[in-house]
């Protein structure tokens, strides 16, 4: 059965408690573990989705490009390598607080988060990548500096994001960005396994060109529960049952219709385990 849960704004508990938020001209998030307010989970639909704990703020990180090179392997694809500057913010570090998140963290520590056209990310711990894509194609690629477990830094300089193409020779053409409201897909990723990573799972996603809550909204639905978000934060997973655990995003108008275009909805599969598989 599907239910649906809108989270809002309440402004009687703001004043009781506070906010912290972080905008710019492009984005608006908010992040705080109490000025949200998600209805509870019940026998038929066990998850509940609330916001993630107040995380360190890194308001001067900043990511940028500073090139793109390209380089032709065999006879219909081409290398792409790009090489980042990070200012203010250090690579492999364990994020301050990681310890007390209670959720999964990466061992290697904070990084970059490396979504090529909403495919899964790859996680980088140092300053250049290489990837490969086919001749006569078009892409996206959004790179935005992530905590050490997987949160994403929402700082108006904290991300970058290419829109480009690459022609028969294998040349990288930069292309315009649309004004249209886009939308990455970060976590949940992969597995998850025993019971610190599986009690809190992060959902965690990018929003560009546009501001949660005035005239757009964000629509999850996990495992056929249907969540409806107007503010952009991390959110915390929790109830979801071992097993497969099936995340939908989708942006729609604040009537709930779904935006069309590039980049406006993204689905993908993750795994819960109580503990490691038997070798």
């Amino acid at each position: 059965m599907t239910s649906n849960k809108f989270i809002v704004l309440s402004s009687a508990l703001l004043t009781l408690i506070g906010f912290s938020a972080c905008n710019d001209t492009n984005n608006k998030s908010q992040n705080s573990d109490t000025d949200t307010l998600v209805t509870n989970g019940t026998n038929e639909n066990p998850i509940s989705l609330n916001p993630a704990s107040l995380s360190p703020e890194f308001p001067d990180a900043s990511l940028t490009v500073k090139d793109m090179k390209s380089e032709m392997v065999g006879t219909d694809s081409v290398k792409i390598t790009f090489n980042y500057d990070v200012k203010n913010y250090e690579l492999k570090s364990q994020t301050s607080d990681a310890q007390q998140k209670g959720c999964a963290n990466s061992k290697d520590g904070q990084h970059i988060h490396f979504i090529l056209d909403n495919s899964p990310y790859a996680a980088l711990y140092e300053p250049t990548h290489s990837f490969t894509v086919a001749k006569n194609s078009e892409h996206y690629v959004m790179s935005f500096l992530s905590r050490s477990y997987h949160e994403s830094v929402k700082s108006p300089k904290a991300a970058v994001l290419k829109h480009f193409s690459i022609n028969a020779d294998g040349k990288i053409t930069e292309m315009d960005i649309p004004n249209d409201p886009m939308l990455f897909y970060s976590r949940p990723k992969g597995d998850y396994l025993g019971d610190e990573e599986t009690k809190n799972v992060l959902l965690d996603f990018y929003i560009y060109n546009a501001t949660l809550g005035d005239n757009v909204m964000l629509k999850a639905t996990i495992d056929g529960q249907v969540f409806t978000i107007d503010k952009w934060q991390a959110y915390f997973i929790t109830g979801a049952p071992m097993g497969e655990l099936k995340i939908d995003l989708q942006l729609t108008d604040k009537d709930g219709n779904a935006l069309q275009g590039v980049n406006t909805s993204v689905s993908r599969t993750s795994r819960l385990a109580k503990q490691e598989p038997m070798q």
